[in-house]
């Protein structure tokens, strides 16, 4: 699943990028719970991950609104579905974990879509930290509700005309 790996330094701490060469597999976060560390047996290599580094870079900038990067996030297909909903949502906007249920068609399914929402593997770029409480106050981020603060106050900052869409 994941054959290389490497990691990039931003706003938020070092980043682990990791995939099978092709296509980017995991986003891992340097603390919370979906920290990660590279296995021992992948290949430091930054060579698969300069687009993904390139268009962090750009996220992190303010210059870039959405990713246009070949992803392959492993996951059940509930999960999936959760996760291409995940890429619908507008760049500096929120959802609720019952919205999100609504647009998959699963009105009832919020704790579910929750819980999908908390295993995304490949986050900023398939944009989990968009989803918050119905009651519009931030719920748990793999990174850390500072984090998931941090991109929200970055995304609410950086609407301005002008930026690239990718």
């Amino acid at each position: 699943m994941y054959t290389y790996y490497c990691y990039h330094q931003s706003p938020i701490g070092k980043l682990l990028l990791a995939g099978d060469g092709d296509s980017l597999s995991l986003l891992g976060f340097p603390r919370g719970k979906m920290q990660r560390q590279h296995g021992t047996d992948w290949e430091l290599d930054a060579a698969p991950f300069r687009a993904t580094a390139a268009q962090l870079e750009q996220y992190f900038a303010g210059e870039l609104i959405q990713f246009k990067l070949p992803l392959k996030p492993v996951g059940t297909p509930f999960q999936q579905t959760v996760w291409d909903a995940l890429t619908q949502i507008p760049y500096g906007k929120t959802w609720s974990y019952g919205e999100l249920a609504q647009r998959i068609g699963k009105p009832k399914a919020s704790r579910a879509v929750g819980a999908a929402n908390g295993l995304n593997p490949i986050p900023i770029i398939i944009p989990c930290h968009r989803v918050i409480g119905s009651n519009g106050k931030l719920t748990g981020f793999g990174g850390g509700l500072d984090t998931k603060e941090f991109l929200l106050h970055l995304e609410a900052q950086r609407q301005t005309p002008g930026l690239n869409f990718g």
